[in-house]
């Protein structure tokens, strides 16, 4: 299985994600999301419509995104089929879609195939 992004909280209410390879930002995507979106493994209690901001590295990039967002998802803990808890962030449309493009952009080739997932 894959390793899941790290995750942690720098302040009350700000998320950090550092996703270090392909696979788990195929796995942490969420295409069918309006806007797009990222699962993020935490142990934190966050309800549904609760807006969080996140600062986001993917791979090798040194630059961290920021991100403000919304819950749209929330697997809690001992969820079905092992899978990890965390929540679901819907990409704020304030950005014109620019994370969206990114994330797509690296993913290139791997939407739309059968492939692990941490929400779906």
């Amino acid at each position: 299985m894959n390793q899941l992004p790290r995750t942690g909280l720098t302040q009350p209410g700000i998320l950090t994600l550092s996703v270090k390879d392909k696979a788990a930002l195929s796995a942490a995507y969420m295409p069918f999301v309006k806007n797009g979106g990222l699962f993020v493994s935490t142990t934190k209690e966050y309800r549904l419509g609760d807006e969080v901001f996140m600062l986001l590295t993917l791979m090798e990039d040194p630059e961290r995104i920021p991100i403000a967002g919304k819950v749209v998802w929330v697997t809690p803990r001992g969820a079905q089929n092992k899978r990890p808890q965390g929540i679901g962030v819907q990409f704020s449309g304030s950005d014109n879609g620019a994370t969206q493009r990114k994330v797509e952009g690296l993913l290139a080739g791997a939407l739309g195939h059968d492939r692990p997932s941490h929400s779906l």
